[in-house]
């Protein structure tokens, strides 16, 4: 993509192990909430079993107006008709994504230290996310918390978009815009809630009314 991606401020991460009742039915519920931008994420699911949930993702999501990343895959997501593809540091590389999925998708890339933010800034990575910012159990082994100082140092160093991941709740999350993140990344405190489309409207609203750093 040649102009910059300007992100919704709430990226809601439907990761299959937190799913508490079916994929479809969550990111159903959260498109009427106001949620508009979703990835999906099944570590387990076998090639075919990913393609199925991510083609009926995709086709539920985008005649929503809500722009559905796929987690891991470029090539599932191609065929999925998804937007994009966001990559970890033990996936493809950032590069070998963009050929698969093409420049007109999104390719987003994750990272959790300086190096590798730089690394990403050089690429033609559509976003770069950062973490995990807090202390996070929605991965086994997790990479050592950054803080949201580290999204202050990084800020500076590219106008690319910057989601940050790990650890995010409703109390915190208003902090880590202020400290110049464009998006932030929210599994658990969303998935996990008892009402995740009222927990998602509370973000929504939150987020409505908090300052990029950039901006103050």
């Amino acid at each position: 993509m040649s102009a910059r991606l300007v992100l919704p401020r709430l990226y809601v991460i439907l990761d299959s192990a937190l799913l508490t009742f079916p994929a479809q039915d969550c990111a159903r519920e959260l498109a009427d909430a106001g949620v508009r931008l979703m990835q999906y994420r099944n570590k387990a699911a076998s090639a075919l079993e990913l393609l199925k949930s991510c083609r009926e993702l995709a086709a539920l999501l985008t005649p929503r107006g809500v722009s559905f990343l796929v987690n891991d895959r470029p090539d599932v997501a191609l065929l999925a008709a998804a937007i994009g593809v966001h990559v970890g540091q033990e996936d493809l590389g950032m590069e070998q994504a963009r050929a698969l999925v093409g420049k007109d998708k999104w390719v987003g890339v994750s990272t959790h230290n300086l190096e590798q933010f730089r690394a990403a800034a050089a690429t033609s990575a559509d976003y770069i996310a950062v973490g995990p910012v807090f202390a996070t159990s929605s991965k086994a082994n997790p990479d050592p918390v950054i803080g949201t100082e580290f999204i202050r140092q990084v800020r500076g160093l590219t106008d690319k978009p910057i989601v940050a991941i790990g650890g995010i709740t409703l109390e915190n999350a208003a902090a880590v815009i202020g400290a110049g993140a464009d998006s932030v990344a929210v599994i658990r405190d969303i998935l996990r809630a008892r009402d995740p489309g009222r927990r998602a409207r509370q973000y929504l609203e939150l987020l409505d009314t908090t300052n990029h750093a950039a901006a103050v």
